[in-house]
């Protein structure tokens, strides 16, 4: 059996009768989650839990060893470590991951390492060097068409009519998972221009939501908030599971033909494209709506649709097109008066 160069050592000192000092990684990990319980939301808290057994899988094949000394991580671990989650074959239903998605462990890992460096565990930190590299790409969204042919569609199966009302509540609040279905009759409240509006919070951030009622969104508050589930558990909607609710909307992306990838979360880039920007909405109103902490993350969200950038265009291209005419004329001899005529 090969062994790695990391564990030569480790194998030499224990040998030699030198004992290694200093905390271990995984006791690292496990300092951070329990620090980071009132900070972090319990889903991003699973992610890190996820982070720390794809690092002991990759101990016990890279290393053969089960925990590893906090002095002993360098560049090279590191980049092993890239390489290990890029090459990971899923032995489940998990689909491999992509750059992103190894970057976001590598990140959590740093994160990790500089609370380390910061409790002076260790003397340098590892990662100085080391760059986590984002690939940009697009996200998907329902396009208006889409959007109108899903509002329209009727189903007679009571979770599939009620799948599709939560998300398209989602298209027309911009509310992720977790704030739509902590919404509490008592998050609903008369806005400063008369009408019904969500005030709360990011659940994620803690940052201030204030959204106005949207008419197609009141009208599935006012459908749910006496369902007894509701009532029972003190919120607008019965709450199901963000992992059945997007197996549902498979089905529905099936039976109405759309080719995109029908979660939840899609209705949130639809709020924000479709729905918000392509519209006219300011992308600062937008960011506000949202939740977000910077325009720069809605940025990344929102897209301008082809239909109003084509819309922009005409505009603009009449507006050239009287300038045009207004010169040519001048230029004939036409006086602005007549021009006015």
């Amino acid at each position: 059996m090969k062994v790695s160069y990391l564990a030569a050592i480790m194998i030499k000192n224990k040998f030699l009768g030198i004992e290694e000092q200093g905390r271990t990684l995984l006791i690292t990990i496990a300092y951070h989650n329990k620090i980071s319980i009132d900070s972090l939301s319990p889903n991003t808290l699973k992610h890190y839990s996820t982070t720390e057994e794809y690092v002991k899988e990759f101990l016990l094949k890279q290393f053969s060893i089960s925990d590893v000394f906090l002095t002993r991580i360098n560049y090279q671990f590191i980049t092993d470590f890239e390489y290990f989650l890029r090459n990971r074959q899923p032995t489940d239903h998990q689909q491999t991951l992509n750059n992103n998605g190894v970057m976001k462990h590598i990140e959590r890992l740093r994160k990790v390492v500089k609370l380390a460096r910061r409790l002076e565990w260790i003397n340098k930190n590892p990662f100085e060097n080391y760059q986590i590299k984002y690939k940009k790409f697009d996200r998907d969204f329902l396009e208006e068409d889409e959007l109108q042919n899903l509002e329209k569609t009727k189903f007679k199966l009571g979770r599939l009519e009620f799948t599709k009302d939560l998300f398209i509540f989602g298209c027309y609040t911009g509310l992720a998972y977790i704030d739509t279905f902590l919404l509490r009759p008592e998050d609903i409240h008369r806005g400063i221009d008369g009408n019904q509006w969500i005030i709360t919070s990011r659940k994620k951030t803690d940052t201030p939501l204030r959204i106005p009622h949207l008419s197609k969104a009141f009208e599935i508050v006012e459908k749910y908030r006496s369902n007894p589930r509701s009532i029972f558990h003190g919120t607008l909607f019965p709450v199901i599971s963000n992992q059945k609710l997007n197996s549902y909307l498979k089905e529905i992306a099936d039976l109405c033909g759309i080719s995109k990838n029908l979660t939840f979360h899609l209705a949130r880039y639809t709020f924000a494209t479709t729905i918000t920007l392509s519209n006219g909405v300011p992308i600062e109103t937008v960011s506000k709506i949202l939740g977000h902490t910077s325009v720069k993350t809605t940025q990344i969200y929102g897209r301008i649709l082809d239909a109003r950038i084509s819309s922009d265009m005409l505009n603009l291209q009449s507006k050239l097109a009287l300038k045009n005419s207004t010169h040519w004329e001048l230029e004939n001899g036409l006086s602005e008066h007549q021009i006015s005529k």
